[in-house]
């Protein structure tokens, strides 16, 4: 495993993001062409997901700018401070990873095609691969805080993220 990660942090830092941007703009198109093959309730899931997937993407903007030392007038991405509250206490990529995760499996459950499925799991996949580099840049940039921060919370799997966050406030308050 240790190999494979070494392998992935190697590759130019964008290959796996430009292969899933691509892979998720066919997704997509696919996805208005298959709609009607999806039960009710699948769609309604897809859509879950979907609406999930902007708050994700949405809110560590927010974040960012509030918390993240960022100065005025930079992108909220240039941060100076590593951010470990709020959204960034449940995942620690919350727009890489877990926002382009819930898109992908939105589109699968929307469209229902297998087609969709193959493009969607691929991208889901490299989507995945991507936060390793992600980690290591952060581990450059802000080193020990980080690496014990990346032991806490996990990578973008939020429902262990809110469990493992209500634990730790449990732990804190002394229940």
């Amino acid at each position: 495993m240790k190999a494979f990660q070494k392998f992935i942090t190697r590759l130019n830092p964008y290959v796996l993001s430009y292969i899933a941007s691509v892979l998720t703009i066919a997704q997509i198109v696919l996805a208005f062409f298959f709609v009607g093959h999806a039960s009710d309730a699948l769609k309604w899931g897809g859509w879950i997901c979907l609406w999930s997937a902007g708050i994700f993407g949405v809110w560590p903007i927010i974040i960012f700018r509030r918390r993240g030392g960022v100065s005025r007038g930079d992108s909220y991405i240039k941060t100076t401070t590593l951010v470990d509250t709020g959204l960034y206490a449940v995942v620690r990529h919350p727009q890489g990873g877990t926002a382009w995760l819930l898109i992908n499996l939105g589109l699968i459950l929307i469209a229902w095609h297998w087609t969709g499925m193959v493009l969607g799991l691929i991208s889901m996949s490299l989507v995945y691969l991507d936060t390793f580099n992600a980690d290591q840049s952060c581990i450059e940039k802000f080193g020990a805080a980080y690496q014990r921060y990346a032991k806490r919370v996990p990578r973008v799997n939020f429902i262990t993220g809110i469990i493992r966050l209500a634990a730790r406030r449990d732990e804190e308050s002394g229940k």
